[in-house]
C-alpha cells in the first residue's frame, strides 16, 4: 500500500520527506513526481512504508499537520485508474457520427 502526501512545499526533497515519515516507521520508497515539461515538482508525493501500522500512524499524525509552511494532506493512496486507450472520440453518438 502507498500513502498520498498532498499540498507539499515545492522545495521539499525526497530525503526530507523520508526523514519526516521515518519517525513513524521504516520507509521503503518515496516517489516525488515532477512535471514532464518543466521538470519541477508537482506538489505531491507517494510514500511506501514497510508496515501498514507505520502507514496508519504516519497518516494519523501528519494529515493536516503544518510542514514547511503548508498544511499537509496525507491519506491512503487510491489505486491508479486506467486512462483507457483512445480518449474521448470512441463510442457512438458523437457529433461527427451524425450525417
Amino acid at each position: 500500500m502507498s500513502i498520498y502526501v498532498g499540498n507539499l512545499a515545492f522545495g521539499a526533497t525526497q530525503d526530507q520527506i523520508t526523514e519526516v515519515f521515518a519517525e513513524y516507521g521504516a520507509v521503503s520508497r518515496v516517489s516525488l513526481p515532477t512535471d514532464r515539461e518543466t521538470g519541477r515538482p508537482r506538489g505531491f508525493a507517494f510514500v511506501e512504508m514497510e508496515s501498514e501500522a507505520a502507514e496508519d500512524a504516519a497518516i494519523e499524525a501528519l494529515d493536516g499537520a503544518e510542514w514547511m509552511g503548508r498544511d499537509l494532506k496525507v491519506n491512503k493512496a487510491r489505486p491508479r485508474e486506467s486512462r483507457g486507450g483512445g480518449g474521448g472520440g470512441t463510442g457512438g453518438g458523437g457529433w461527427n457520427n451524425r450525417r
